[in-house]
């Protein structure tokens, strides 16, 4: 047995301990070719954006909104970041001061998270589960799992966070939230069934789309985004995304209310 796979089932054996459920046939999973937008920034939400999903700041946004959305028949992702501390989120004093790392560079105010350190976590991550799902999200979009490939502070490896996210897909799964996969193409063979969709950011630009086939392969929804200032040809984007079933919009880097998707 590889070091990897032994992890796994001593971490399945802890998961068993404390009482985390591992899946729920309840929770939510969108089909393929559903249609998105994110949007972060600006004054309001722009709810008039044609799109089958939503995805939102878990925190920035109110139920109502998200009890709006769903009354048109749309869902709701709650974004929320994993791998890094935001300093200006409500629940920072949840974080113990030893699980906080380096900073994020390019983003003040933003450290990395030990993601080794599970049982540390559990407290402040399991408050923010509880609160997407107070809020009625339908599922969770959590960032940064990408700490293994840079300094943190932390030795992280990519085992660690697959072992993070194999227990927060068992936590949200438990709530009945979804629970998606954000790039990760090499994480994607160790989490392929603890995720229900994919979303995967400048991988037309990067040239490396065609690696997350295998997720659309799966049965999985992938949710392709691109930037404006990557300067790509959007029909293009848009014919090889068709081609492999992905969804693909074009966004600001900022994450404002501007969405061109490829059905426009």
């Amino acid at each position: 047995m590889n070091r990897l796979a032994n992890r796994i089932l001593r971490f399945s054996a802890w998961l068993a301990l404390v009482g985390v459920e591992s899946a729920s046939a309840d929770n939510w999973r969108p089909p393929p070719g559903a249609t998105i937008q994110i949007q972060y920034t600006g004054a309001t939400i722009e709810t008039g954006v044609v799109a089958d999903i939503y995805n939102l700041d878990l925190f920035e946004t109110p139920p109502e909104l998200i009890a709006a959305l769903h009354a048109q028949g749309r869902r709701v992702i709650c974004y929320l970041s994993v791998g890094t501390l935001e300093d200006w989120r409500p629940d920072v004093a949840a974080f113990l001061p030893d699980v906080v790392g380096d900073a994020y560079p390019g983003w003040p105010g933003e450290r990395w998270l030990d993601l080794r350190a599970i049982d540390r976590l559990v407290p402040a991550m399991t408050g923010r589960l509880d609160l997407a799902k107070a809020k009625r999200c339908d599922g969770i979009d959590p960032d940064n799992l990408d700490g293994y490939e840079t300094a943190t502070g932390f030795p992280l490896s990519s085992a660690d966070t697959v072992a993070f996210m194999r227990w927060l897909s068992g936590a949200a799964r438990g709530r009945g939230l979804g629970i998606g996969l954000k790039n990760g193409a090499d994480l994607w063979p160790d989490l392929a069934d603890a995720v229900d969709w994919v979303l995967i950011e400048d991988c037309a630009a990067q040239g490396w789309c065609g690696v997350m086939k295998q997720a659309r392969a799966a049965g999985l929804a992938v949710f392709q985004v691109e930037y404006t200032d990557a300067g790509l040809d959007w029909q293009d984007v848009c014919r090889k995304a068709a081609e492999m079933g992905f969804s693909a919009i074009l966004k600001n880097r900022k994450l404002d209310s501007y969405r061109v998707g490829c059905r426009e």
